[in-house]
């Protein structure tokens, strides 16, 4: 190894000791009054140099000194050579093998096939979102008993695949629309569809379409498929500006074998597990992050917070929970070792989670942190303090999983899977839930939304009305995919736009003013997310109809607010069926909501009636329908938005 030049230097002493929450302020390409300063970590490396434009890429013409025991490494290039926008790397060399890598800490990056890091220094952004972040700490209600009393319903979003220039594949990376271009279509839209925020997939610098932005080569730079850093800070403040909140989903879990990036990153494994048994997950062929590792811990949470600091993120979605939490994830017998305890449960993945939600809650506490963890791992939105996770929000999976089994089955049938529709409540309160139609669930095969309801083309959607009135009645928040509001029937295709001539069709048009309906009847009315998180904000009415196929709850809200929603989930009408409502002195009781279509003949021939005679209750509601009623009089269906 090359001697050490010693420094005094707290950052990395933070850095190696795993606190140093904002190591992109030190590590990466940072300039001074004189000097642009390079600096990097590799300390298996024999050398390191910089090398780029600046210098004809000659690898020995910047040579870097080793700055502290532990591998960082240090270059000070006067400040008139090194220019914005020049292009550089690292020539690092172990074994006398040279390999050029991109900058970990680079704020900026070539993308696609080109993968060298750009000179950008982040700009003095004049932000104008303030009533935003006033809003969002208000809504979130953090100190409040209430916590979370808001409504949250996402829109999740590939912002290559939305929308593209003039409607062209993207096959070639030339139809991508610009950051600020996306975000003068995407709010109006949004605004009128009703939902709160977007969820965006991975922005992260990605050199492969065809991995989603999940393999990403850099933690700290908005891919520049769409634009520049400041197009992407416009993108997020003309968001704010408008009411809608932003997450990004962010992965820790793993990243790609290309050779610039963070692989072997100093001709050893360093940012990946050293032991085989851990390395890889070979289904994806990524190499998994050492989170034990301090320096590792340094730069993830650091990435975390730069999104959420540097560019007012709301929230991050932490994609592929499961397969940190478990040594044995995708492995089979032999193929893992127990932890100290002969358990299969990842310690240092906990411990990183407990880390890592407690530095950023602890900071932002109005900030989402939600883990798409897929099995029934205990206490994930619990606090690490009461054995948690420490995560604020999980996508429901489960609930997810059962709704799509159980809308694909033949209403004869349904009566044996009635579990399937009623059984997310046993352990709905068990944390707070997110219910997800993501991404994941339309490709590869599953069939879109709606190409998943059971039957032919005017079934499918009087079922997709019917599952979307469920699952916006249900306790958790809402998340759905794009094309999904309209019913697209193609599967989601990452290099083709949604198919947007779908609207020009009567049914999927009712379709898409129909979800906007429900999304606005949602977000004004509290019964459907004051209390999503307890007993309290939910009452049976109606769980064991299994031969009917029918489903009946209340959810309460505010200052005694009550909805009571019906589900007619059999392929079959039915009249005046009998209820029980307990604790509803109320006589009469209003339609205030019908997922039934006005065109169809089972509107015409039953009107989802609820009547209250003699102390009994009785209901009636065409086939494959719902209806949410309030205590009122007159009935007052509301069907504006057909």
């Amino acid at each position: 190894m090359p001697p050490v030049k010693k420094q005094n230097d707290l950052p990395a002493y933070l850095f190696h000791q795993g606190t140093n929450y904002f190591a992109f302020k030190y590590l990466g390409l940072h300039f001074t009054a004189h000097y642009a300063v390079f600096r990097v970590w590799a300390p298996n490396a024999e050398k390191v140099s910089v090398c780029g434009d600046f210098n004809a890429w000659d690898s020995s013409a910047s040579p870097m000194t080793r700055v502290t025991d532990m591998g960082v490494w240090e270059a000070k290039l006067p400040r008139k050579t090194v220019f914005e926008g020049q292009k550089y790397k690292y020539a690092v060399t172990h074994n006398g093998k040279t390999v050029l890598k991109a900058d970990p800490y680079a704020f900026s990056s070539e993308t696609l096939s080109k993968t060298a890091s750009i000179v950008y220094r982040l700009p003095e952004y004049a932000w104008g979102d303030g009533a935003w972040f006033t809003h969002r700490k208000k809504s979130m209600r953090i100190d409040d008993k209430t916590r979370f009393s808001c409504p949250i319903n996402i829109y999740e979003v590939h912002l290559g695949s939305w929308r593209t220039r003039d409607g062209r594949p993207n096959t070639s990376g030339d139809a991508y629309l610009n950051y600020r271009e996306i975000a003068d279509l995407l709010i109006p839209y949004v605004k009128e569809m009703g939902y709160t925020h977007v969820e965006l997939m991975p922005v992260t610098e990605y050199p492969y379409d065809g991995s989603w932005g999940y393999q990403v080569c850099s933690y700290f730079a908005p891919t520049a498929r769409f634009g520049t850093p400041e197009d992407f800070m416009y993108f997020i403040d003309a968001m704010h500006k408008n009411g809608v909140g932003v997450i990004l989903d962010w992965v820790p879990a793993h990243f790609p074998k290309d050779e610039h990036g963070l692989y072997e990153f100093d001709g050893t494994r360093l940012y990946e597990y050293q032991g085989s048994d851990r390395v890889e997950n070979e289904g994806w062929g990524t190499r998994y992050f050492d989170v034990a590792r301090n320096e590792v811990q340094s730069f993830l949470i650091s990435s975390a917070l730069f999104w959420i600091e540097k560019y007012h993120i709301d929230g991050l979605r932490i994609d592929a929970v499961a397969s940190m939490l478990y040594l044995d994830y995708e492995r089979k017998p032999g193929e893992w070792i127990p932890n100290i305890n002969g358990g299969n449960e990842n310690l240092e993945a906990i411990a990183f989670f407990r880390k890592l939600n407690s530095v950023i809650l602890s900071r932002h506490p109005d900030i989402m942190m939600i883990a798409e963890e897929s099995t029934a791992w205990a206490k994930v939105t619990y606090p690490p303090d009461d054995g948690g996770l420490g995560f604020n929000f999980k996508w429901n999976m489960g609930w997810a999983n059962d709704m799509f089994d159980y809308v694909s089955t033949d209403p004869f049938f349904r009566k044996y899977n009635h579990s399937k529709l009623n059984f997310s409540m046993m352990y709905a309160f068990s944390e707070n839930f997110i219910l997800p139609v993501s991404h994941d669930e339309v490709v590869h095969g599953k069939r879109s939304l709606i190409d998943k309801m059971f039957g032919s083309y005017d079934e499918k959607f009087k079922g997709i009305r019917l599952f979307l009135a469920h699952m916006m009645a249900h306790p958790g928040k809402k998340m759905l995919f794009m094309g999904s509001e309209y019913g697209q029937f193609r599967e989601w295709d990452y290099q083709n736009q949604l198919e947007w001539f779908m609207l020009s069709f009567d049914t999927h048009r009712a379709l898409q003013k129909y979800t906007s309906e429900l999304n606005h009847f949602y977000l004004s009315n509290d019964a459907l997310w004051y209390d999503d998180f307890t007993w309290d904000g939910f009452r049976w009415v109606l769980a064991d109809e299994s031969e009917k196929n029918l489903l009946a709850y209340m959810r309460l809200g505010s200052a005694g607010k009550k909805l009571l929603c019906v589900f007619n989930f059999s392929g079959a009408e039915v009249s005046d069926y009998p209820i029980t409502l307990q604790d509803c002195p109320e006589k009469k009781w209003k339609c205030v909501f019908f997922s039934g279509d006005k065109h169809s003949d089972d509107f015409a021939s039953v009107r989802p009636e609820l009547s209250v005679k003699n102390g009994k209750t009785k209901f009636s509601l065409p086939a494959l329908s719902a209806a949410y009623y309030e205590p009122g009089g007159k009935a007052e269906i509301r069907l504006k938005n057909l």
